[in-house]
């Protein structure tokens, strides 16, 4: 048991004269060791960082010194702002939504004259394609019911070959 026990560790020597890792973790450490423009880039995030922090501070208190001292003027006004407040959120909603409607009524009809005139608008392929399957597909329905039809002529005659 007293042989398997290490006794002081003995530094390792490498060949470039070295004392184990240390050199190569000296290097490593050099290696990534930052340039002055690094360290201005860095000088000058910190800066500005600090800058916006005071700036959001001071906005923050302006808010709030602004929200102690005009609750109570919206508190008493509130009769008058929340109808002409409503109002214009109603008002303003039906002009959007009117607005949006034209907006894409226009556009489709400017794209419907575009396909319909034959100059090829952003889609005009694929409306090409489903028409063709739907097409296609209306005649194997109609070889279908012809057949499927025959079928059952075929089968009422052979149940009741008088009718």
């Amino acid at each position: 048991m007293a042989d398997s026990q290490a006794g002081p560790r003995v530094p390792v020597v490498n060949g470039n004269g070295g004392i184990g890792g240390c050199h190569a973790l000296l290097r490593r450490i050099h290696h990534h060791s930052p340039n002055s423009s690094q360290v201005v880039g860095f000088l000058t995030l910190a800066l500005s960082g600090a800058i916006l922090l005071l700036l959001i501070g001071i906005t923050v208190i302006g808010a709030t010194l602004g929200f102690i001292a005009f609750v109570p003027l919206l508190l008493m006004t509130s009769p008058v702002w929340v109808p002409l407040v409503s109002s214009a959120f109603v008002l303003l909603a039906g002009a959007a939504a009117f607005s949006g409607t034209a907006v894409a009524t226009a556009a489709g009809v400017t794209w419907l004259y575009r396909y319909f005139t034959g100059r090829h608008p952003v889609g005009s392929d694929r409306v090409d394609y489903a028409r063709s399957r739907i097409a296609d597909t209306a005649s194997h329905v109609k070889d279908y019911a012809r057949e499927y039809g025959g079928y059952i002529q075929s089968r009422i005659k052979d149940a009741a070959p008088g009718a």
